[in-house]
């Protein structure tokens, strides 16, 4: 390794970590990307949102196809979904923007180490000192600041162990072929996703989930109208589930559970994934050289600026505590903590203000407070409401189910949180994003001119409906 002290080394190259390089990079920075798998961009680009992105596309495009008499399209009387051509397309899209971060490495004169990187201890005259480990050779990096970016890792339940029938997202992008049959256990974003897209591709699905409701980080009312979609598109649901256990059996897996109040059934699938949430990747990084660094249950403390207890080591993405685990999330923090570092003005990440997306079939996308969080956070609340049925461009692309909803104060306006199931539900939330970053009341935006036809206008109705004065409905 050449005897440089660079500004700024990060350990991890997801989201969070090539994202924070390529700024610091820009920003003029001596800049130095430590990551242990053979390629970068994380469990995001490898084995998350963008491979499973891709398979929801897939999924949409073949609804679309049997569908394909109801838009005058004649002569797909029995399309056939080729698995092989799907998964390599799949991974063809995964490789694109893999060799494009390669490139955007070179081009902000980023210094790419493979290995794994650990803190070893407080700064020594300013200079921190990683140890980095790679095949079994050791080396050490100096640097002027740290940002830890080591990700986050699949919980799995007790005594079971990931393999070609108990699935993680990592083992459910890379089956072999499409099973006939699978349960999947917890009901986030990973678990919805992954229900909508094989439901699409004829596979019997099951979902289990502990809480009362299905994806319980959303509005109670967004988690109805997706049980209910679910529901009619033959998705088997179970809430307030317990799971008891999950044993294999000749043909597949069996899991056996009780709903609350009932009592214990089992089935069996094929397939079972697992979907219970996410762990901290910071047991084996070096904390414990650093005792300064606070954490909690494996997440790491850091204020506004991303900055840990330790002088000069920050931290971002999905080890940080009280945070969303979403990729987003994680390159907005890398942003904020290079440009702390380089000391340019910056702003720090304001939680209320983060979307959250959801890719199956009815989307999901919200951002701010939902209706029970206001009310309990105080605020008199006052609520409109906008049915995708009544937008005609909802109409016109066959998507009409779900709704728009803002949560508002009643006092002066403000908008306090918008939630949305229905169709490109995860695009139009960018607009309520900007809303509430720029501290928009909900005047401002019925008085806000939205194009026609456009999907996008059902928010207008939606901010209007607030004052009960939506056009369309």
């Amino acid at each position: 390794m050449p005897d440089t002290t660079y500004d700024v080394a990060i350990i991890g190259a997801g989201p969070g970590g090539y994202t924070a390089a390529i700024r610091a990079g820009q920003l003029g920075l001596k800049v130095c990307l430590i990551e242990k798998d053979a390629r970068l961009g994380g469990t995001c680009l490898q084995v998350g949102c963008i491979p499973t992105k891709a398979l929801l596309f897939n999924a949409e495009v073949y609804d679309h196809l049997k569908a394909a008499q109801e838009y005058g399209i004649d002569g797909v009387t029995s399309p056939k979904l080729n698995w092989k051509v799907i998964q390599d397309r799949k991974d063809k899209i995964v490789t694109k923007h893999t060799k494009g971060l390669d490139f955007l490495m070179r081009k902000n004169k980023v210094v790419v180490v493979h290995g794994y990187g650990r803190l070893t201890g407080p700064a020594k005259n300013g200079i921190h000192t990683i140890d980095v480990t790679d095949d079994g050779k050791s080396s050490q990096i100096q640097t002027k600041n740290i940002i830890l970016a080591s990700g986050s890792f699949a919980r799995m339940l007790p005594g079971l162990q990931a393999d070609s029938n108990v699935l993680t997202n990592i083992e459910v992008l890379s089956l072999s072929a499409i099973p006939k049959s699978m349960i999947i256990i917890g009901s986030g974003a990973v678990g919805v996703e992954f229900a909508s897209i094989y439901k699409s591709f004829g596979v019997e699905v099951t979902v289990i989930e502990m809480l009362p409701r299905l994806v319980p980080v959303e509005d109670e009312e967004v988690s109805k109208e997706l049980l209910r979609s679910f529901k009619k598109r033959g998705i088997n649901c179970f809430v307030n589930t317990k799971v008891d256990k999950v044993e294999k059996t000749k043909s597949g897996m069996a899991v056996s559970f009780t709903p609350q109040g009932e009592s214990q059934q089992r089935l069996e699938a094929e397939k079972v994934l697992v979907a219970i949430g996410r762990g901290p990747n910071t047991e084996k990084v070096g904390l414990d050289k650093t005792p300064k660094i606070k954490t909690e249950r494996g997440y790491v403390h850091v204020n506004e600026w991303m900055e840990t207890g330790e002088k000069g080591i920050y931290a971002v993405g999905d080890i940080v505590a009280g945070l969303p685990q979403l990729a987003h999330v994680a390159s907005m923090c890398g942003i904020v903590a290079v440009t702390r570092i380089a000391g340019k003005p910056a702003k720090p990440v304001n939680k209320n203000h983060i979307p959250g997306c959801t890719y199956c079939e009815p989307q999901i996308g919200s951002v701010g407070l939902t209706e029970a969080k206001a009310k309990e956070a105080g605020y008199q609340v006052k609520i409109g409401k906008f049915p995708f049925t009544a937008n005609s461009k909802a109409s016109i692309m066959n998507h009409h189910e779900g709704f728009i909803k803002v949560v508002s104060d009643t006092k002066f306006g403000e908008i306090l949180g918008v939630h949305i199931i229905g169709p490109v539900a995860t695009e139009i939330i960018a607009e309520a994003v900007t809303a509430l970053e720029l501290e928009g009341t909900v005047e401002d935006l019925m008085f806000t001119v939205h194009a026609h036809p456009t999907v996008a206008e059902g928010l207008l109705d939606a901010f209007s409906a607030v004052e009960g004065e939506a056009i369309n409905f």
